[in-house]
């Protein structure tokens, strides 16, 4: 158990309990809103090795940390991931290790990610027409990506999370559609407001916030309240037709006060906020060796760095936010 002198609480009482770690920022997928024109991925010479995240994944977990979600980039481009898995899903302390995926790639590796120890994956589909998946991530292979899912699904990598990132005039018309895809694939939807990061110059004529996207699925929810749980970024809304579906609103509704994460960078970076700019660097605690202390050091500056709240500065700089863009932070 973690004493009080071990866990990671910032300076508003909320404890760290999770880590997403980046292992690339490369993508075989160019979504617009998460990889902008003109960006360059992090070289392999600047990109942490897999022993080097293993290291402070490690430590991590002695500082309290339990859940750890591996993201890119798209993970599945990096050599040795599943190396990683099964090194990290031994890790006392660690009670939930998941994936986010594209699904491009999860029909050649879902079996090979549940057999290394992963519990589960999160796959993001903007589109179930081709034409539209195209113009959205410069690929007309949506059929990969339910490929993916129904692999995972048979390797038993579950619960499985669909992530939809609704766009105006671009998929905000396909929200039943998902549903009826999820619940057909014994999966769950969950629908996310665009978020203002990095080159954002298409923001505000895309953004639909969370009202309108009730509006568009109103006809098939049920009466129950909406709930929300510490830690996870999602309201759920019941289903009449049973189950739920989750929609995250990070721009109109914040989530703040839940928040419990810290995001590790493929470059050797402890991210505080998704919206904020004041990382950590951890390069100098691994080489030329590992020094433990050192990585501690970096997780407790960067608990300490956390703000009250975050800030997109949508509203006064034409929607852009955060320097770096969704696939540098890792979502």
């Amino acid at each position: 158990m973690n004493t009080a002198a071990t866990v990671l609480r910032d300076r508003y009482g909320r404890m760290v309990t999770y880590l997403r770690v980046s292992v690339t920022e490369r993508c075989n997928l160019r979504c617009f809103y998460c990889l902008p024109r003109g960006h360059r991925a992090c070289g392999r010479q600047d990109q942490l090795g897999l022993t080097e995240i293993a290291n402070i994944v490690r430590v991590g977990v002695r500082l309290g940390i339990s859940k750890i979600r591996i993201t890119g980039g798209e993970p599945l481009v990096r050599p040795g991931v599943v190396e990683l898995i099964r090194e990290l899903s031994p890790e006392p302390g660690i009670i939930d290790l998941a994936l986010s995926t594209n699904g491009t790639l999860l029909a050649d590796y879902a079996a090979a990610l549940k057999s290394a120890g992963l519990m589960r994956v999160n796959v993001s589909l903007d589109s179930l027409r081709p034409a539209v998946f195209e113009a959205i991530s410069g690929c007309r292979d949506v059929h990969r990506v339910i490929a993916g899912i129904d692999a995972a699904r048979a390797a038993g990598l579950d619960p499985i999370k669909l992530n939809v990132v609704v766009m105006r005039g671009v998929n905000d018309d396909e929200l039943p559609a998902m549903l009826d895809f999820a619940a057909a694939h014994g999966i769950q939807a969950r629908f996310i407001e665009y978020m203002p990061l990095g080159l954002g110059q298409r923001w505000k004529s895309s953004y639909v916030a969370r009202g309108e996207i009730l509006d568009r699925i109103g006809s098939r929810l049920a009466l129950s309240p909406p709930r929300r749980q510490l830690g996870d970024t999602a309201t759920y809304y019941q289903l009449a037709a049973g189950g739920e579906v989750g929609v995250i609103s990070p721009v109109s509704c914040r989530f703040c006060d839940l928040c419990n994460r810290l995001r590790l960078t493929a470059d050797g970076r402890l991210r505080p906020c998704l919206t904020g700019e004041g990382e950590v660097d951890l390069r100098a605690a691994l080489q030329p060796l590992v020094c433990e202390d050192a990585i501690t050091a970096a997780f407790r500056a960067a608990t300490a760095g956390r703000p009250e709240h975050g800030s997109y500065r949508c509203d006064t700089d034409g929607g852009r936010g955060a320097t770096r863009p969704m696939v540098a932070i890792g979502g």
